[in-house]
């Protein structure tokens, strides 16, 4: 067994609800130490939020992490808002958090849609990131979005069936625009059958009660977010990649990730030669495995240790 990489269980020194406009408020926290080296937490989903477990990525000694959850997801309010909530916006809140703590630039670590978000404000803003750790890779491709909703590659068939067996047989040809619709929908039965399908993947077994609030309103921002292809273009994306190309960049991919699979990696790598890939062979979607977390603790230290603050 591998041993726990991971940081002891901390506290924040500040947590605060920031009004970001439109009616949004974030849930902003700070760990470790206020003069350490600032690092920004990205989450995945959207709609995931940031659990406690995301604090014991940061040594406690070294960093100043700041973690928020997303507009309309975990503690930040409105829950399930979907009004003025696209990627230009989330990358516009995360500007303002940068402000608002007076940093003047900063490590950003992004893991899945979190990696998709992270490479989109430090193409907008490169001069305020001085590295990045970009952790199982999705950039919001039409082909990923419609890899995942089609059998994922076989990874979990069983699971599978029963996602799809819950759209009318003549709705099955787009599964993605009728899940969407139905999360979009507030749709409890099918929210549910998509955190199921996602938990198959990831190796985790079905719910075994009716999705909360907050598993609701993920469902929902995800629906938002995937209709509308995430409010983003891969060609951009990686366009500004080259602008990127001076600072300090780790790559971590699981080779048997089955949500955000290696190719998207593999596509990163081409647009930014500069980056360190690390792959991990036994290494799935759940950053929070031992050997995924290991690696995104590593390569942390790596790009801290190269950025020039």
């Amino acid at each position: 067994m591998i041993p726990d990489p991971l940081f002891p269980p901390s506290t924040p020194y500040r947590t605060q609800q920031l009004p970001v406009g439109d009616g949004h408020v974030l849930h902003v926290e700070e760990c470790g130490r206020h003069d350490g080296i600032p690092v920004v937490f990205l989450h995945g989903g959207p709609g995931s939020g940031c659990s406690v477990e995301h604090r014991r990525f940061f040594d406690p000694t070294r960093f100043r992490a700041v973690l928020f959850d997303q507009r309309g997801c975990g503690r930040s309010t409105p829950l399930a808002g979907l009004k003025c909530n696209t990627t230009a916006h989330l990358v516009e809140d995360i500007e303002r958090i940068r402000t608002s703590l007076g940093i003047e630039r900063w490590i950003v670590l992004g893991g899945s849609w979190g990696s998709l978000l992270a490479l989109v404000y430090t193409g907008r803003y490169p001069s305020r990131v001085a590295g990045l750790v970009l952790r199982g890779i999705f950039l919001g491709s039409d082909e990923e979005l419609r890899r995942y909703v089609n059998d994922a590659e076989g990874a979990a068939p069983h699971a599978w069936q029963a996602f799809a067996d819950g759209i009318p047989e003549e709705e099955r040809g787009d599964l993605l625009r009728a899940y969407t619709s139905r999360l979009l929908a507030g749709d409890t039965a099918a929210a549910r059958r998509w955190l199921d399908y996602e938990r198959a993947l990831m190796g985790e077994p079905p719910l075994s009660d009716v999705p909360d609030a907050r598993r609701l309103a993920k469902t929902m921002i995800q629906g938002h977010y995937l209709a509308n292809a995430c409010f983003s273009d891969v060609a951009d994306v990686l366009a500004a990649c080259a602008r990127l190309r001076h600072l300090p960049v780790c790559i971590v991919q699981g080779r048997r990730d089955t949500v955000c699979p290696p190719r998207a990696a593999a596509r990163l790598q081409r647009a930014l030669p500069n980056a360190v890939m690390r792959y991990v062979e036994t290494g799935g979607h759940n950053a929070l495995a031992a050997d995924m977390a290991g690696t995104c603790v590593a390569m942390l230290e790596a790009v801290a240790a190269a950025a020039d603050f």
